[in-house]
């Protein structure tokens, strides 16, 4: 190649690259650096264009010929919330020119409070610590952790009987479960590992790695989807067939963002989600990560024996025959069946 065929290379090039003029678009807005879910993003643009884009993290949300607006109005109800940006992208004749802002989107409602009223009380292994519940066919399954003695169970939970047990290796730490599929999905703390059983048996036939998602601490699924948290505020969608990292929630109040989720629940709708270290459950739609309630759990785990080894609150199943939520913590001797009701 001659040295004059690269020199008109290079200058087509650069001149492709002067038609793009990012960040200095003339832009009027109300966007602060909290906004929220119910508000209504303006925008103006003070200079002449042709056509205008709008994206929300790369997904293009309005677009419009129109070269005489003088307000674009953007509705933030189909947001996700959490951390989000808008990039407007001016085009006139062939130029284009763009300016993005950065902010975080939080509910427009403070979650509803709800307290507990307890309906039975059940015995649990007192040696167990617990990280994930799940009812299925009137059977209760755990997942106990600790490294040398995490375990999946199949429990009779009227007896507190064990009925099935799985060891597992003594290099991971068990979290969360979930059944989908008729396979049961349990996983590792931070060995970015999840462990594939057949319900049937509880034989280990296959497992996954995590992508993005920093570590493994809670599950659940409505059916279509697979939830993952992972100690962060992040919930993770997973595809359950293949069990990657699809998307993931942003979990906001009016306030700000609730960390520390960990052990996770479908129930009716809602996400249910223990947080670390704290006496209480949040009801979070899975549609943009919103905590709508929280249900204030304080007082149970003074109801259950005193000992060394006595640890936080962590451990929710619905029981779709009763239509109540069960409840335990790490090595507690007591399992309580609940009924949520308005404080």
């Amino acid at each position: 190649m001659t040295f004059k065929i690269i020199q008109n290379i290079l200058l087509l090039i650069l001149v492709g690259c002067n038609n793009s003029i990012d960040g200095n678009l003339k832009i009027t807005s109300n966007i602060t650096n909290t906004i929220k879910s119910n508000e209504v993003v303006k925008i103006s643009i003070n200079e002449p264009f042709d056509s205008i884009k709008i994206f929300n993290s790369n997904k293009l949300i309005y677009s419009s010929i129109n070269n005489t607006l003088n307000n674009i109005n953007i509705d933030l109800t189909i947001f996700k919330l959490g951390e989000n940006n808008i990039k407007v992208v001016s085009f006139f004749k062939k130029y284009n020119k763009s300016k993005k802002y950065n902010f975080i989107v939080l509910h427009n409602k403070k979650p509803e409070l709800f307290y507990y009223k307890i309906i039975n009380t059940y015995p649990h292994d007192i040696n167990s610590y617990t990280q994930g519940l799940e009812f299925n066919n009137g059977f209760l399954y755990e997942s106990t952790g600790k490294y040398g003695k995490s375990k999946l169970r199949k429990v009779n939970y009227k007896t507190g009987e064990v009925l099935q047990e799985v060891d597992l290796l003594n290099k991971y730490f068990a979290e969360g479960l979930t059944i989908i599929n008729d396979k049961l999905i349990q996983l590792t703390w931070r060995e970015k590992i999840g462990l594939i059983y057949d319900l049937n048996n509880l034989n280990l036939i296959d497992q996954f790695y995590y992508n993005k998602s920093l570590e493994g601490w809670g599950l659940c699924n409505d059916k279509n989807k697979i939830y993952k948290s992972d100690g962060t505020e992040k919930i993770w969608i997973l595809d359950p067939d293949t069990y990657k990292e699809i998307d993931n929630l942003q979990v906001y109040t009016d306030k700000g963002k609730v960390n520390g989720l960990n052990e996770l629940e479908w129930v009716n709708g809602r996400i249910y989600a223990n947080r670390y270290l704290k006496n209480g459950v949040a009801i979070i739609n899975p549609n943009n990560g919103a905590v709508e309630g929280v249900i204030d759990l304080s007082g149970l785990k003074e109801k259950v024996t005193t000992h060394d080894g006595l640890d936080v609150l962590n451990g929710i199943a619905f029981n779709q025959e009763s239509k109540t939520l069960f409840v335990t913590g790490k090595m507690w001797d007591k399992m309580f069946e609940i009924k949520i009701i308005k404080k």
